[in-house]
């Protein structure tokens, strides 16, 4: 998993609430099991016309923001099913932070374990940010993982809380398979041993 520290970029403002995980990723993409692949059909429905062709005034589909690597979201983001595949088109697409006043559990700690950072602020400094979004791809937002603050584009500083053992794992690009990896040594110790005292197991 990608280390997360600092990201300066491009926040894309979604001002609706209640976007949930199959509003993220639609139900018939759900097939794979790679999570490469799936940035394409990101916010799909509301991406594409039934034809394929692109809804031009949709967020992402605008030049402005087609790079961005921030999103600024309404309150419970991320509800619905808990399906994964949700953080894994954010991250494909190229988006490392999403920043709302208010997460679905499952998907909130899903963000984590995909080198996502979803940040939780007030409603007054999540608006804040929303309508310095607005401004477009001249407008870049600042996040500092490591001081735990969110910088706008005119140097508005707003603090994060965010619990520190899913802080380390970020910053230190650690998913359940990397964490695990930190103990290979103990785990090999722990299979000789148990092989030896028990050869016929």
């Amino acid at each position: 998993m990608e280390k997360f520290n600092q990201l300066t970029g491009i926040a894309a403002p979604m001002d609706l609430v209640n976007i949930d995980t199959d509003m993220i990723i639609p139900k018939q993409f759900l097939k794979t099991i790679k999570r490469s692949g799936l940035g394409v059909n990101l916010f799909d429905e509301m991406r594409y016309n039934l034809d394929g062709t692109e809804i031009e005034d949709f967020v992402l589909n605008q030049p402005a923001y087609r790079e961005a690597s921030i999103l600024v979201a309404g309150d419970n983001f991320g509800c619905g099913s808990s399906r994964e595949h949700a953080p894994w088109a954010i991250a494909d697409f190229g988006i490392r932070c999403v920043i709302s006043t208010s997460f679905a559990d499952i998907f909130y700690s899903n963000c984590f374990k995909n080198g996502i950072l979803p940040i939780v602020l007030p409603e007054d400094q999540r608006d804040a940010l929303m309508k310095d979004a607005e401004k477009g791809a001249n407008a870049r937002i600042e996040i500092d993982l490591e001081a735990q603050t969110v910088t706008s584009s005119d140097g508005e500083v707003f603090s994060f809380e965010v619990d520190a053992f899913k802080k380390h794992c970020l910053q230190n690009g650690l998913d359940d398979i990397g964490l695990t990896m930190e103990k290979v040594t103990a785990i090999d110790t722990f299979e000789a041993t148990a092989g030896a005292a028990r050869p016929w197991v």
